[in-house]
């Protein structure tokens, strides 16, 4: 055995090891999250004052004025996490019950980044229309929606439907979140290059709801439709494809505005001569080969975000000449995970009690994301901050919530001095809390041989 099989070896067993450990420790907790209260119980006279009787009083101001829900409950700080479980990170149409412990985690996430209480909400229907009604019937108890893991082309009808429909802000994750981050990682790897975004070139492998709105917001961002070229599973998109269907109205929308040159063949044609290829396919490795990534333009940016699994390993893109190189998993550098984006992003929006939340809002998350990666010196292993640098999360609230003020889309004014202090003591609080039940054993230490 060579000593680079070895090193490989050892790697994939690095690399594997999260899941292993995931499976021991998940059933030691049953589970991620819990509700504890945050309010002070002296005694149990108490109760008279947050049951009943006292309780009726806040309910008749709130019946009185609606609004005042934001004053005397959590609403405005709590958010929906809602899935159907058709399409789990990279596992597919496994269904609600096994999509729970993704839930469980992005609720854990919320928490812990953005000081935003979250719950999961697993739906038993693959119908979207009933979806739909589902949410706008629960949405009294939410600040916002998060939708999360659903099928294409079925999340963009849903999105598009509740973001008009609901009376709250709804985004999907899978989609707004992972453009955001994308976008940041790209701006930083652009800048390492010394490229510019309207003048790179871009190869999107996959098309579902992450990488159709990456496109969009890449475009947003000063990508030219014209040098990015898209792949589905059936190759390159182009205007000689006529086997898409009314259903995929992004397909066909990038089929005519993308591939200016008309490119065809599958995903190695793809990618030949481009600067960046962007991946969210399908769990690897061995889905993007080596060659393929020697064939790119020189100073190569590679992310391959597919998730448990990139579409390949990342030492391998970096032995195909690839200069820079991204997936989503936190065990490799430059992660780019929605981890960054989504807890600041409706910390943002909560605080503000934005109505919406908007492209532009996700943009200036994205710019404000790579600027505090820029702060601390980019590099070619970091083009994004990571989950530890908690401060990121009150910079990025801010730029969110300065811009639906902007917008117009905020219910709520203040100043940036005020949005960070906000922000800053959220997020202070949450990390704070969880330290604390760790050190004082409430949340018990993990024991392998329990």
């Amino acid at each position: 055995m060579t000593d680079k099989q070895t090193t490989d070896e050892e790697r994939i067993a690095k690399a594997n090891k999260p899941a292993e450990d995931a499976l021991k420790m998940h059933p030691y907790y049953k589970g991620k999250i819990e509700i504890v209260p945050k309010c002070i119980i002296r005694d149990l006279q108490d109760f008279a004052i947050w049951y009943t009787p006292g309780v009726a009083a806040p309910c008749k101001e709130i019946h009185a004025n609606p609004d005042k829900v934001f004053d005397y409950t959590n609403k405005g700080n709590t958010v929906g996490i809602v899935t159907d479980g058709t399409r789990v990170l990279g596992l597919g149409d496994i269904g609600p019950l096994a999509g729970l412990p993704v839930m469980e985690g992005k609720a854990l996430i919320f928490k812990y980044l953005g000081g935003v209480d979250a719950f999961p909400i697993c739906l038993d229907t693959k119908d979207p229309d009933e979806f739909i009604r589902t949410v706008k019937l629960i949405s009294p108890s939410f600040g916002g929606i998060n939708l999360e893991d659903i099928e294409n082309p079925k999340c963009f009808y849903i999105l598009d439907r509740l973001r008009a429909e609901a009376s709250i802000p709804v985004w999907h994750d899978d989609q707004q979140g992972t453009a955001a981050v994308t976008v940041a990682g790209l701006i930083n790897a652009l800048k390492i290059v010394g490229k510019k975004m309207e003048d790179a070139t871009i190869t999107l492998i996959g098309i579902g709801a992450a990488n159709v709105c990456i496109a969009k917001m890449l475009f947003k961002a000063g990508a030219d439709p014209k040098k990015m070229i898209v792949v589905d599973s059936k190759g390159v998109l182009n205007k000689k494809r006529d086997d898409i269907g009314p259903s995929h109205k992004e397909k066909r929308e990038f089929c005519e505005i993308t591939n200016a040159g008309n490119r065809d063949g599958g995903m190695e044609e793809a990618m030949r001569g481009q600067d960046v290829v962007i991946a969210l396919s399908k769990p690897g490795p061995g889905v993007i080969e080596k060659s393929w990534i020697s064939g790119m333009a020189d100073n190569a940016i590679v992310f391959v975000c597919s998730n448990p699994v990139p579409e390949i390993w990342p030492w391998e893109a970096k032995e195909a000449g690839a200069r820079i190189v991204a997936t989503g998993r936190s065990d490799f550098p430059n992660q780019v995970n929605n981890s960054v984006g989504f807890p600041a992003i409706f910390r943002g929006t909560l605080d503000v009690m934005a109505r919406v939340i908007t492209d532009e809002m996700c943009i200036a998350a994205a710019v404000e994301l790579a600027r505090c990666a820029e702060d601390r010196g980019i590099h070619e292993d970091y083009l994004l901050p990571t989950m530890d640098e908690w401060e990121i999360f009150p910079r990025e609230a801010v730029a969110v919530a300065k811009t639906a003020i902007q917008q117009g889309v905020a219910r709520l004014n203040f100043t940036e001095k005020e949005l960070f202090a906000m922000a800053e003591s959220k997020i202070r609080r949450a990390r704070d809390e969880v330290n604390l039940m760790m050190d004082k054993g409430i949340i018990a230490p993990y024991k392998e041989d329990a």
